[in-house]
């Protein structure tokens, strides 16, 4: 593909924290709290908006409530930051419609994530989406007209390539697939001011990089801003960038952004190589699937202990192809029932709190700009289990 990817951001939305005010969470049907005044918390040149009545900030006020002023405070590096908006059951427009109103009004753009296509997540912990294609079709034109002429970021359909690459979408679904995310990128984009980045998995998921870009063309890359990596995974940013880099170019200089939610310590180690006994996994622990390229049955992915928050949310990357570092999973929302952890999506203010407080080892400062590789290669993955990112619903 031989497409040019310009610089997305105008100059005005390079500026830093301004006031950010209530919308809904994912699935709720209403919106409470005042609007507040953003610090310092999201990263600098930050254009996106923090949703300030979320779990993490309703926890805070919880835990003030009780005392717990200490971990109310660590609890803040999460609650005053910019995070998505997950879409995933039902019909989106209400949903979409009251956060994108309440994002403009705050003057900051909201990070939408489109999680519904059907046979989501290959039977794993974040399972479902909807019945069949003509479902989707409409469930994506409804969140389109939620979003209307309105700013929006949207990352499409996460985990949705890279399973169809690992061969565990059925093969009906799998026949589809790609023409339904291509649609989808068409139509988000008929909007005039949403950005659209595909899901492309993460560095330590398909080797393949040949295929990987063959599927995101055939779902609509050259028509979408660039593609999405890491997303609910724990990669470092420089391991990222690497991977993202070069499937980059091979898709002819296409951009792409990085969720740095929770690598501040990147993924956890093999077994073999933790210190001390390896954490036993939660009753209902599910065996982690090789055929999504995990090569481990430890489900290192899912609610990994020592974890911390990477980068805040920002667009000043020092690198020209990675438009932004972003929050796409909420920290302290549930991979899935391992660990002793609550089901996917679901909020575990211990686990929030224990990435808020761990010291990231990965120094959160933006890299130096680097010249991306003059030809594709092919990266070897490494051995971390792929990730299922959980979609931000309530019980």
């Amino acid at each position: 593909m031989a497409r040019a990817y310009p610089t997305r951001f105008a100059s005005g939305a390079r500026r830093g924290a301004a006031l950010v005010a209530c919308a809904c969470a994912v699935c709720l049907s209403a919106c409470t709290g005042p609007s507040v005044a953003a610090d310092a918390a999201d990263g600098p040149d930050s254009p996106f908006w923090v949703e300030p009545a979320g779990r993490a900030a309703k926890q805070v006020q919880t835990w003030l409530e009780r005392g717990r002023e200490e971990d109310a405070e660590a609890m803040r590096r999460i609650a005053d930051r910019p995070t998505a908006v997950w879409m995933t059951g039902g019909d989106p427009r209400e949903q979409v419609g009251e956060v994108t109103r309440e994002a403009e009004r705050a003057g900051r753009i909201p990070l939408l994530v489109a999680y519904n296509i059907p046979q989501r997540d290959c039977g794993q912990y974040s399972s479902g989406g909807v019945r069949d294609a003509a479902a989707y079709r409409s469930w994506v034109a409804s969140a389109a007209a939620g979003i209307g002429g309105r700013k929006a970021w949207v990352v499409l359909e996460p985990d949705a390539i890279a399973q169809w690459a690992s061969g565990c979408v059925p093969a009906s679904a799998a026949r589809e697939r790609l023409r339904l995310l291509s649609e989808a990128v068409r139509t988000f984009k008929r909007q005039p001011g949403t950005s659209v980045y595909i899901d492309a998995g993460n560095a330590g998921w398909i080797s393949d990089q040949r295929l990987l870009a063959e599927a995101l063309t055939k779902a609509g890359i050259g028509q979408a801003d660039g593609f999405a990596l890491n997303v609910s995974n724990f990669h470092t940013t420089p391991v990222t960038r690497e991977y993202g880099d070069r499937l980059s170019a091979r898709l002819g200089g296409a951009h792409y952004i990085i969720d740095t939610s929770r690598n501040g310590n990147g993924p956890l180690p093999p077994p073999a190589s933790r210190p001390g006994p390896s954490p036993a996994p939660g009753p209902t622990a599910l065996v982690a699937d090789d055929s999504a390229g995990t090569g481990s049955g430890d489900e290192a992915w899912c609610n990994p202990p020592g974890r911390a928050l990477g980068t805040p949310p920002t667009t000043a990357t020092g690198d020209p192809l990675v438009d932004a570092f972003v929050w796409v999973k909420r920290p302290g929302e549930s991979d899935g029932a391992c660990r002793g952890a609550p089901p996917a999506g679901h909020w575990w203010a211990e686990y929030a709190l224990g990435l808020a407080k761990t010291v990231p080892s990965v120094p959160a400062q933006t890299p130096s700009a680097h010249t991306p590789p003059a030809a594709p290669v092919s990266v070897p993955a490494p051995a971390v289990p792929a990730p299922a990112p959980a979609p931000a619903a309530h019980p």
